[in-house]
């Protein structure tokens, strides 16, 4: 049994890998509710970190009540948009949450625009009557970010979905909103061209745009802020503004290209973006390489980052991350720390990038490379590492996922990854680590019952430790997932006076706080 397991769950169903099952009792009833704080070995001293009243004692927003939808807007919002305009329940809750652990808060309704223009005479309507808007894409994100804390409209942009434009000759292309990496890949198959950003899940790429997103690619490629070459947006007041032109540099005044990128829609809201293309590589060739252990892996990375190989993927899974996938995707990979690599480029220069990471991860202790060569096999090695958030899950029936993100220096990964595994250890729950490690971003996946305060405890506190840690390393709390309301207690922490210049930003360009309140800055308000 899992040594985190025997106070907290001493009457619980454990299974295999001696983690609790959710609501479950030795006899198959529902678990009584525990009524007083279970005894734990693993007590964490930590500062308060929480959203305080303002200081001069006005309440935080999140404290703000819905006043409901006003029947003028309702009235002239159906107008607008006739059966697009939606108060169901299932509608609006579906639209109040993301894929993470977060509770959902619906919206008292859902717009859906399917023009840049609508989506001013939405967002115009709303400012008129001082209502929150929150723009959704797909829902896929982690941090809160659709969770309508204010009530208010969200404005549904999956069915942008137009290819605007795609411009071989530049390497470039303009898309709505609502189009996803996958839809765009397929659409570029016969231009030998492809848009590398990828995190894993069928996103749209102004919700990537929107959160700063990155995934396996980034090593390589960079991230959504090196991707975006400009974008179309729609103020708070309802006007469009495009952000800059498609030349490769500029050094005309400010760069609000940058600025919208990882606003989460609380600056204005993206409606359609240009996007760099990249040629599809001659060669792909992708391997698996095995080791005893996590720090000899991570030093593995380290030093090729370090050599400048040019990786294309270079991804991280523990032991237990390697269980969940093999369960999960019917693979058979070797359970113990792994790497995934990815080349990319010519047949002379995959063979040479090849040749020498082999010889790095002999050095320390990797096993032979197992090739994926066939696209179909590379296909499905990548497809199970982007699943791994389903993986994790499923390692334990009704859980959901709190996913974790920090991302430090690459010369401190293997110290912020060591210091973390005693956390993960002590924890009741499974846990599996993933990473970006090419670029020093990893992943904790902790399967938590949302519905037990005491777990929500022990993620809180393990979270807090892990961020602290990452940021007193010169790091960051969020690679790639962004802030939403989960990560907003840390922005002081990691921006300090920062803080007060982002507030100045958003109180100028959304004076009345509609757009997506409650996201982003830490106690809530501009």
């Amino acid at each position: 049994m899992h040594l985190g397991c025997k106070n907290m769950y001493a009457s619980s169903t454990i299974n295999q890998e001696g983690f609790p099952l959710i609501g479950a009792a030795p006899n198959g009833r529902h678990a009584p509710e525990q009524t007083s704080r279970p005894r734990r070995h693993w007590d964490f001293k930590m500062e308060a970190l929480t959203d305080p009243e303002h200081q001069d004692g006005s309440p935080s927003i999140l404290s703000a009540k819905r006043r409901g939808l006003p029947d003028a807007l309702a009235a002239a919002l159906q107008d607008l948009l006739g059966n697009r305009f939606s108060t169901s329940l299932a509608d609006r809750e579906h639209h109040g949450r993301g894929e993470s652990y977060h509770p959902t808060e619906a919206p008292e309704a859902v717009c859906r625009a399917l023009s840049t223009e609508e989506v001013a005479d939405i967002v115009r309507l709303c400012a008129l009557h001082r209502t929150p808007v929150v723009a959704f894409g797909a829902g896929t994100s982690l941090e809160g970010h659709v969770a309508a804390r204010r009530g208010g409209v969200c404005l549904d942009l999956g069915g942008m979905t137009r290819i605007v434009a795609v411009r071989p000759g530049d390497l470039d292309c303009t898309v709505e909103a609502g189009v996803t990496r996958q839809q765009l890949n397929a659409y570029l198959r016969d231009t030998g061209l492809f848009f590398p950003v990828d995190p894993g899940s069928e996103c749209t790429i102004g919700g990537m745009a929107a959160t700063r997103a990155s995934g396996t690619n980034a090593v390589r490629y960079g991230t959504m802020r090196e991707n975006v070459l400009s974008l179309t947006v729609v103020l708070s007041d309802g006007s469009i503004v495009r952000t800059s032109g498609r030349a490769r540099k500029s050094a005309a005044g400010y760069d609000l290209t940058r600025l919208f990128v990882g606003s989460e829609g609380t600056l204005g809201i993206i409606t359609e973006v240009t996007i760099r293309l990249y040629g599809v590589p001659e060669t792909i060739a992708s391997a698996v390489c095995a080791f005893d252990d996590m720090d000899s892996a991570v030093a593995a990375v380290t030093a090729i980052i370090q050599c400048g190989i040019p990786l294309a993927r270079i991804e991280f899974m523990d032991a237990r991350a390697i269980l969940a996938t093999n369960r999960h995707s019917g693979l058979s990979y070797r359970e113990t720390p792994t790497l995934f690599f990815e080349f990319h480029g010519s047949a002379a220069a995959v063979a040479e990038q090849a040749e020498l990471t082999r010889e790095m991860v002999e050095e320390f202790g990797g096993s032979e490379f197992q090739w994926a060569s066939d696209p179909d096999d590379r296909a499905r090695l990548w497809r199970a590492r982007h699943n791994i958030h389903y993986a994790i899950a499923a390692m334990r029936p009704n859980s959901r996922v709190w996913s974790t993100d920090v991302c430090v220096p690459i010369s401190a990964l293997s110290r912020c990854m060591s210091e973390t595994w005693p956390d993960i250890e002590a924890a009741p729950f499974f846990i599996a680590t993933v990473g970006h490690v090419g670029d020093g971003n990893f992943h904790l996946g902790l399967a938590i019952d949302p519905t037990d305060p005491a777990e929500l405890e022990v993620a809180e506190h393990l979270n807090v430790r892990l961020v602290r840690r990452a940021i007193a390393m010169d790091g960051t709390c969020t690679g790639e997932h962004g802030i939403g309301y989960g990560k907003a207690k840390f922005m002081e922490l990691e921006h300090g006076g920062g803080v007060s210049v982002m507030r100045a930003i958003k109180r100028a360009l959304d004076p009345e706080d509609i757009l997506n309140p409650g996201k982003i800055l830490p106690d809530n308000r501009p």
